[in-house]
């Protein structure tokens, strides 16, 4: 039986995976970047994920509408999770289409979409990266595992390392995206 220590433990294992590729730090500094740019073009990031990643999702673009460490203007985020919304779009054209719906609806050329999938399989993501790219929008995409179908659908792609649990790579998620939110604040304010 594991005990709690061994949570902590496990999940410092993965955070030194992750800090021991550079690579990460590269991506991330070109997702802030691209993000950074949207914003002060005077256009929008639309976050979007399921479940545990739908919270980061709104985390995301409440720290950049609210406020996160800084007293600043409030800038242009906004997450796909408006019940209602989400409820009707999935029983009239499915739950593969919440997202991508949004997107073909509500996003114009030159907005950003960040798209969060610990598997990168979920088909909505995909359809959402794919809607995203016939707007004419860049895309971000936080995935897990081997990256899925999000991976080959995105400009710029940050995967956590492998872990057999989800909740693993939400924890990396969840640092990518304060990393995130403190380069967009920096750039923007």
């Amino acid at each position: 039986m594991r005990t709690i220590k061994d949570e902590f433990i496990q999940a410092r294992k993965v955070l030194d995976s992750f800090l021991a590729n550079d690579d990460h730090f590269i991506s991330i500094e070109k997702a802030g970047k691209l993000m950074a740019e949207c914003i002060q073009r005077g256009n929008k990031i639309i976050a979007c994920g399921n479940g545990g990643s739908m919270c980061d999702a709104m985390h995301f673009a409440e720290e950049l509408s609210g406020r996160y460490r800084k007293e600043r203007r409030s800038l242009a985020a906004i997450a796909i999770s408006d019940p209602s919304y989400i409820t009707c779009t999935a029983n009239d054209y499915g739950f593969d289409a919440v997202f991508s719906r949004f997107i073909e609806g509500l996003a114009c050329p030159g907005d950003l979409l960040l798209a969060i999938s610990t598997s990168g399989n979920s088909a909505n993501i995909v359809n959402a990266l794919v809607a995203a790219r016939n707007k004419g929008m860049k895309t971000v995409c936080l995935t897990g595992k081997d990256g899925g179908r999000a991976a080959i659908n995105c400009d710029i792609e940050i995967r956590a390392p492998f872990s057999e649990f989800s909740d693993r790579t939400q924890e990396i998620h969840i640092k990518i995206i304060h990393a995130l939110i403190c380069y967009i604040e920096q750039q923007c304010c």
